[in-house]
């Protein structure tokens, strides 16, 4: 059974109540059950925990660290661990918990109280092993992010969600390790800011910024190249990017191959269809679009497509992407609208003895309706007419419509072709 959270608990009470063989007794499959490293002296409770390499501890009412001595014990082939939606709101008891935690690889401190909360110097040095860290919804100031990703040598990725950012600034010395940053659900409205994102962090591979409201892409060919050389996949989802100028200045960042753009304000008065196709032609070095990978027919298709769309524009309203397609494939008329739906209704010419009378006909009926139709063309009742088709493009004869329940449309039936009323012989 789960304990029952209470507040103000510490982490070693926390895994002993969770891991204890009372509460946690059986394993759960090969490799789940203990994994220990042996160190002389230890804990009695020690060799009786099942506490596995991924520890979870989140919402466990948690405000401090407890025994660290016990901490050392226990976790010592604990890789990952996940803190979020306790109660931790000291820098020093995280410490102690990190510190005592040697192979530690992912924290997550997320929805834990760290706003207006200093870190101390001293205690960042327990932070260095971590490869990926989760700070989201904790307040956490900016400054504090800094000296973290100043004093973590190995720090790959790195998420500050939902912590109410409108500015950011840039350290002392860049942080070469980060690759993926996500900083989603912020403040960041100016391209300034993200301009500093980039030149703290010179290897992201991945930045996920989607609603920030971001108003647009301002810098130049140049300094984008400079920025952001590295960067491969970016979210903009949700942003205030309203011009395609924005858009075609992603193309400036040299290695950019998955771009993530729903929600923005350009795209609004768009359909599904073109706003696909022409977010490919506008982006020819991208191979994922909003999470589809981008194949060579869908971007010859999309791209074609874009010629045919602004082929009537006036010359001074056309984007640059526009030359360089038709470039590529010459400039494109419009592709002619063909109606492949049934047709509903035909014009035919109905023959009864010497009679003729035009008559326009619903195709969707069927015969024995058909019948009730012409009673008052031929003054014949429904039950002593026999009808027959007659094809004028055919080679072949008429067709006898004998069938009461068969559609009119089953016939082929065009205008202008024939329908010969026969009375029935009494």
């Amino acid at each position: 059974n789960e304990p029952k959270c209470r507040p103000g608990r510490s982490f070693v009470e926390v895994i002993i109540e969770k891991y204890s063989p009372e509460n946690f007794p059986y394993r759960r499959g090969p490799g789940m059950g203990v994994v220990m490293i042996a160190t002389p002296q230890g804990s009695p409770m020690k060799d009786r925990l099942n506490l596995p390499s991924v520890l979870v501890l989140n919402s466990c009412g948690i405000s401090r660290a407890g025994d660290q001595t016990e901490i050392a014990a226990f976790c010592a082939h604990v890789m990952e661990l996940d803190l979020s939606h306790n109660n931790l709101q000291n820098w020093h008891e995280i410490s102690k918990i990190v510190s005592n935690i040697p192979n530690l690889d992912f924290l997550n401190l997320s929805s834990n109280p760290l706003v207006g909360v200093s870190l101390d110097p001293q205690c960042v040095e327990a932070f260095a092993g971590v490869r990926r860290l989760v700070l989201n919804n904790t307040r956490v100031s900016w400054d504090t992010v800094l000296q973290l990703t100043q004093e973590l040598p190995d720090l790959e990725e790195l998420f500050l969600c939902l912590n109410e950012y409108s500015r950011v600034h840039a350290p002392r010395a860049p942080c070469p390790s980060l690759r993926l940053l996500h900083i989603t659900d912020n403040s960041l409205h100016d391209w300034a800011e993200v301009r500093k994102i980039g030149s703290m962090f010179p290897s992201l591979d991945t930045l996920v910024m989607a609603n920030n409201n971001l108003a647009s892409i301002q810098d130049n060919k140049e300094i984008l190249q400079r920025l952001f050389p590295n960067l491969r996949s970016i979210n903009l989802h949700n942003s205030g990017l309203n011009r395609w100028e924005d858009i075609e200045k992603l193309n400036f960042f040299p290695k950019l191959e998955e771009v993530r753009l729903q929600g923005i304000p350009l795209l609004q008065t768009y359909t599904n269809a073109e706003r696909r196709s022409l977010m490919i032609a506008q982006l020819p070095g991208i191979s994922t679009l909003n999470g589809s990978v981008v194949s060579d027919s869908e971007r010859e298709d999309a791209e074609r497509f874009f010629i045919r769309y602004y082929v009537d524009c006036p010359e001074e309203e056309l984007p640059c992407r526009y030359h360089c397609l038709v470039t590529k494939y010459g400039k494109l008329e419009p592709l002619v609208e063909v109606d492949l739906r049934p047709r509903y209704r035909a014009q035919v010419e109905v023959h009864c003895d010497e009679k003729v009378e035009q008559v326009n006909i619903r195709l969707d009926q069927t015969v024995a309706e058909l019948k009730k139709q012409l009673t008052t063309v031929v003054q014949l009742s429904a039950n002593s007419m026999r009808l027959y088709y007659i094809d004028k493009n055919s080679a072949f004869g008429p067709e006898e419509m004998k069938y009461n329940t068969r559609a009119l449309h089953s016939y082929s039936i065009q205008d202008g072709g024939e329908i010969l009323v026969v009375p029935k012989k009494k």
